[in-house]
This record gives C-alpha cells, sequence and structure tokens, in this order.
C-alpha cells in the first residue's frame, strides 16, 4: 500500500493526474460554459432601440448591423396599395411568420403616399430620383429640396448615405434605396446651411452611417433644430454621413418595446423602413 504521504493519484482521460490538476480543469470548463450562457443571454436579451440623451434632448436611437439585421424597405401591400400603418405592416410581416422589430418613415411622402424621390426595393427602382429645384414660399423652401438632399442605401458593400448628385453620378448597385432632405451630415462635416441656435425646434427623425458601418436611426422625443440633431449624428452617435427623414407631426416611430406605434396626421406613412426578424 502507498503511504498516506504519497499523493494519490486519479485516473482522468486515461492519464494518472493529481486531484488538483482535474479540479483545475473543471473549473476552466465551467467557466467556458458560464461565459458562453451569459453572452447568449446577452445577445437574446439585446434590443435594437434604446432611449438616449444628448445635451438635455431625448433620443429613441436604433443601432442596427447590416450584415446581420434585415433591414427593409416598404410601401405597399400586396394588393398594391400603401401599408400607411406601422400597425398594418407589423400585421403582414406577422402573416409571413416573422415579426417587424422596430420601423421609421423612410422619408418624406406626396398626398398619395407616393415617395418624393426615389425609391428601389428589392433591386427594383420604382420611383425615379428627384432633381427639381422646388420653387420657395414665403422664403421657406420645403426640407425635402433643402440642398443638398440625399439617398440612404444598402447595397453589396454595406449601407451608405450619399448626396443625390453624387449617388446618381455613381450608381451604386443596391438592394434598397430611399431619398430625402436635407443631408445632415456629410463626411464628418455637418451641413453648412443650418443655423446655431435656430429657433426651428420640432421633433425630427433621421439615419446615419456611423462608424464600422454601423447604420442608427434617431428619433427625438423633444423639439430640436436641424444643427443640434446633425450634432447628435456627427458627436454622439459618431457618423460621419446622415440624412434627414422627416419632422413635425410627420415623425414617425413603431417600436412596442417602448410604447411606440405613431400614426402620422397627414394620414398614414408613405416609404417606411423596418427591421424584420
Amino acid at each position: 500500500m502507498q503511504s498516506d504521504k504519497q499523493t494519490l493519484h486519479w485516473r482522468y482521460r486515461g492519464a494518472d493526474v493529481a486531484p488538483m490538476t482535474c479540479l483545475k480543469h473543471g473549473l476552466l470548463a465551467a467557466a467556458i460554459i458560464l461565459a458562453a450562457t451569459l453572452t447568449s443571454l446577452h445577445q437574446a436579451d439585446a434590443q435594437p432601440c434604446e432611449q438616449q440623451t444628448f445635451e438635455e434632448a431625448k433620443y429613441v436611437v436604433c443601432t442596427l448591423e447590416p450584415g446581420k439585421a434585415d433591414l427593409r424597405l416598404f410601401w405597399k401591400n400586396a394588393n398594391g396599395a400603401p401599408y400607411r400603418a406601422f400597425s398594418s405592416l407589423a400585421e403582414a410581416v406577422r402573416a409571413e411568420g416573422k415579426t417587424l422589430a422596430f420601423a421609421v418613415n423612410a422619408g418624406m411622402y406626396r398626398a398619395d403616399f407616393s415617395p418624393m424621390g426615389l425609391y428601389v426595393e428589392n433591386a427594383r427602382e420604382l420611383q425615379p430620383a428627384n432633381t427639381t429645384k422646388a420653387e420657395s414660399s414665403a422664403g421657406q423652401v420645403p426640407n425635402f429640396y433643402k440642398k443638398p438632399n440625399g439617398v440612404f442605401f444598402l447595397g453589396e458593400a454595406g449601407a451608405g448615405i450619399l448626396p443625390t448628385a453624387e449617388f446618381l453620378k455613381s450608381r451604386p448597385k443596391v438592394r434598397f434605396a430611399t431619398q430625402s432632405g436635407p443631408m445632415l451630415v456629410i463626411a464628418n462635416k455637418l451641413n453648412p446651411i443650418f443655423i446655431v441656435g435656430s429657433t426651428d425646434r420640432t421633433r425630427r427623425s433621421g439615419v446615419g452611417v456611423c462608424t464600422g458601418g454601423i447604420i442608427r436611426f434617431a428619433i427625438s422625443e423633444d423639439g430640436v433644430n436641424f444643427h443640434d440633431f446633425a450634432r447628435l449624428f456627427r458627436d454622439h452617435l459618431k457618423c460621419p454621413d446622415a440624412l434627414f427623414l422627416d419632422g413635425g407631426r410627420g415623425v414617425g416611430l413603431y417600436y412596442p418595446a417602448l410604447g411606440h406605434n405613431d400614426w402620422s396626421w397627414h394620414g398614414g406613412y408613405g416609404p417606411i423602413l423596418g427591421l424584420v426578424e
């Protein structure tokens, strides 16, 4: 018999292993399993949208990674009529066995809910780009026509935002594209038409393509001016390019987790961007 002072060895995977070695292997395996479980739970609990504050103004910010998120552009239903309501779109997505996680209005539209400018869905151009120069009324130029306006698109190389003239010149291959305006941030510079301290404050919505190609939507809960809204994208969300989508009572967000199922005073929405899960 071995002496009590001798180290007792256990059989472990066909080899003699000391008890302390077994313990270390067991703790390491348990730690790996726990880390994987926590990561899985974190990913399952991760939400695309959250409330944020920038310079005392409140926003809902939704963050997506193009290669991992099914972001789509919608306009008309199977019968050829505009969805208009987020709830109508959510019902149509549900009929496919999927969920509309969140949605926003995808730019400005006409009285018949058709897009004001370029609209590409599933790689098909359904509305051409709008390069018209608007006639100002009492010194006011509608937001869509404030220069430069731009195009938000998703293509083979990821998401992008370009001033309309640049987009039409390069004509990248896209899965979807929507035109709106004005541009908020262009190559990390604020649109020079914006006025610091402007009293034109209202709810606003926009989209930015940010560091690493991440897409971020922002919808203000409070009234903000264009200059402050553009700074939110450049300085807080780190988006070198950003595009205004809509403002005032036309701002729309669908995100049930935060109690949002907005309705436009225009009688509904035209183009809609939505995350499908």
